[in-house]
């Protein structure tokens, strides 16, 4: 493959194996695609999948996967700790090598119009897509969920790019878009309270929160308008959520410009922000798959830190990173499994 799209569409199942199988098989049965990950969450009821190809052949798996999902996700049964606007969630298309960010875009389109008019889903384009600026963040256009989305189509400003503006009540809505390699990264507490990780994920969080008085209302300047905190990362989107599972918080994490905020600073925040409120960030985990240098930059930091050599390598690097991040605590971290540099070559 020369010219090499990424696209990691999220779909709202995590507990149904059969359903996950189907997903995965499709994709894996398109001529020109290979299938590099596959991450079910029962606790989010999600599964983030990752493959790569061609642009037409990496278009034609996220539409065959998209029929697989309406045939066998209802929306009006699912319940998960992870914001979701439908059965298929966000489509993202990611330039990875001979390919620009243009082609994505022209991808998210073409995929929009196609599911759009097969499958009576109404369609969202975010991130280098979206067609107007306030829906260039995804969290803005899944604000409400799959439960507001009724209502949200009501509203002229909320007419969706591709579809009609009439809700699908067993599909939802989809988004997609083209973006830069986002890295899905969650930090664990100590503590089984989500509150706690939301209070963390607040101060981190670029886009920051609303300053409240002493009585608990919203502070508003000269203008009428609601004050915020900035947060203390940037690139940074964040929540608290509860993992029943294993019986601890996180604070779940998306880096979406891992060069200006890598695992590693993202973790030593979260590590600073829980050690002042009295707890710990006890290891983390990467859902789906991230560059190499993410992690390499996050080994030459520690090492650092602890005065090791400078001429360590590749695989060193990589274990430091590993052990100080917890990457394996929840879950064994391969990093044959888990860098898309390796899994592609």
């Amino acid at each position: 493959m020369k010219n090499i799209v990424e696209c990691v569409p999220n779909f709202s199942e995590g507990r149904n194996p059969e359903t996950i199988d189907a997903l995965a098989s499709t994709i894996r049965g398109v001529e020109g695609v290979k299938l590099l990950g596959v991450e079910p969450d029962k606790d989010y009821h999600r599964t983030v999948v990752t493959f790569v190809g061609e642009p037409a052949s990496v278009l034609e798996a996220a539409y065959q996967s998209t029929r697989v999902a309406v045939e066998r996700i209802d929306m009006s049964l699912h319940k998960g700790e992870h914001p979701r606007l439908g059965a298929v969630d966000v489509v993202p298309f990611v330039p990875v090598s001979g390919v620009s960010m243009d082609d994505c875009v022209r991808l998210a389109h073409e995929y929009g119009k196609r599911v759009s008019h097969d499958f009576k889903i109404p369609v969202y384009l975010y991130e280098h897509a979206a067609t107007k600026p306030e829906r260039s963040n995804l969290s803005t256009i899944r604000k409400g969920e799959y439960e507001g989305l009724a209502q949200k189509l009501k509203d002229a400003a909320w007419k969706p790019d591709y579809g009609a503006a009439e809700f699908n009540v067993r599909s939802g809505g989809t988004v997609t878009g083209a973006r830069k390699f986002l890295i899905a990264y969650n930090v664990n507490l100590n503590t089984a309270d989500s509150t706690l990780a939301q209070e963390i994920a607040l101060r981190i969080r670029e886009s920051g929160r609303l300053k409240k008085d002493a009585s608990g209302q919203t502070m508003k300047d000269q203008r009428g308008e609601a004050i915020k905190i900035p947060g203390t990362l940037k690139a940074v989107k964040a929540m608290g959520v509860f993992l029943q599972r294993f019986n601890i918080a996180q604070v779940s994490i998306n880096l979406v410009d891992y060069e200006a905020t890598p695992p590693h600073i993202a973790f030593e925040e979260v590590r600073r922000q829980a050690r002042s409120l009295g707890f710990e960030a006890t290891g983390s985990e990467i859902v789906g798959l991230a560059p190499l240098t993410a992690l390499l930059v996050g080994g030459t930091f520690y090492a650092h830190r602890d005065a090791k050599a400078s001429d360590l390598n590749e695989e060193e690097l990589l274990s430091i990173a590993i052990r100080e991040l917890g990457l394996s605590r929840l879950e064994a971290f391969d990093p044959k499994k888990k860098i898309i540099e390796y899994m592609i070559s």
